[in-house]
């Protein structure tokens, strides 16, 4: 027995078959990979759609990665207090977008956490073996709610140090995705490090099924479930993912802004289906985050999520109303 979500809007004549060829490229982007599979116009060489999606991909890292010394972002960071930092088209978008979702989850989703996911061995200074001492933890702290975007501006308060890897990967699917529509392919699946994005469907008129992920210890009773990608995202943040252990605890990546600290509730895993692959994104992390609260924010703001916790007997799951009325 197969579980299968299908989106509202997929309707017979968008399931028919296309002209054109089948192509599947991949390529290296923010130390994962992109992959690309699509139908494309005869006319369209491989040599084409691999220079396009690469330089989408390198947009992002040279605006957005904390990584690299030379980004727009890292600029940003080592910027003094009270200075107006003019931001590439790409940048505002996503900072515009991260700031939207930090106000909506109340801070579960925070911008501004460059330093503490240093000190959590993390980001560009290295992984550590233990957590990190308090003091340094309850150290001098700028949120997002002392950042100002005005007119392609960001200010940096003073501290500010941000990491945009909660939707920056997901935002470069919207960019790859941007750049395959420009130059004609309308159906592709889109993939950076386990982000996707589809529109359309195959060339046999079939949609791009993804099975939605789960933790690789899960063993629930539902069978996976499927989703049609059609003119849809999809994005996971679990806890089983980057972490490292001490004392017999796991400490995961997502980082909880008001604890200071890795997630560390019974939530194991948030799966957020949404159009645009930064919002769903950023979602799902603020999902992790908010724990407990995750299902009724995602019901009160129509957020399509799967959300998995650990329970004594294994781990149940949880499917918002958004996204069960995609079932079919």
């Amino acid at each position: 027995m197969r579980r299968v979500a299908v989106p509202l809007d997929l309707t017979p004549d968008a399931a028919r078959p296309r002209d054109g060829r089948d192509v599947a490229l991949s390529g290296p982007t923010m130390g994962v990979t992109w992959t690309v599979r699509a139908r494309a116009p005869d006319s369209l060489g491989d040599g084409a759609l691999r220079t396009a999606v690469q330089d989408a991909c390198d947009r992002v890292v040279a605006q957005m990665s904390h990584w690299e010394p030379d980004s727009d972002l890292s600029r940003f960071n080592r910027a003094p207090a009270g200075s107006w930092i003019p931001l590439p088209e790409e940048f505002e978008a996503v900072i515009s977008a991260a700031l939207e979702v930090a106000e909506a989850t109340g801070g579960a989703f925070d911008p501004t956490l460059g330093r503490l996911t240093d000190l959590w061995g993390f980001g560009p200074a290295g992984p550590i073996d233990r957590p990190p001492p308090v003091l340094a933890l309850n150290g001098p702290r700028t949120g997002w709610c002392a950042l100002r975007l005005e007119a392609g501006r960001l200010l940096q308060p003073g501290g500010a140090a941000l990491d945009l890897s909660g939707i920056a990967k997901g935002y470069g699917v919207d960019l790859v995705a941007r750049a395959l529509a420009a130059l004609g392919v309308r159906d592709y699946l889109v993939e950076i490090g386990g982000e996707l994005r589809g529109s359309g469907v195959k060339g046999d008129g079939q949609p791009w099924w993804v099975e939605l992920e789960r933790p690789p210890d899960a063993s629930l009773g539902d069978p996976p479930l499927l989703v049609a990608l059609h003119g849809l995202s999809v994005a996971t943040s679990g806890d089983w993912r980057r972490s490292f252990v001490a004392d017999g605890r796991r400490y995961s990546h997502t980082l909880d802004p008001a604890a200071r600290s890795p997630v560390s509730g019974a939530t194991a895993a948030v799966t957020v289906l949404h159009p645009e692959c930064h919002r769903a994104d950023a979602l799902c992390t603020a999902l992790m985050v908010l724990g407990p609260e995750a299902g009724a924010f995602a019901e009160a703001h129509d957020v399509a999520a799967l959300i998995l916790t650990r329970t004594r007997e294994g781990y149940a799951e949880v499917l918002t109303p958004a996204l069960e009325r995609l079932l079919a």
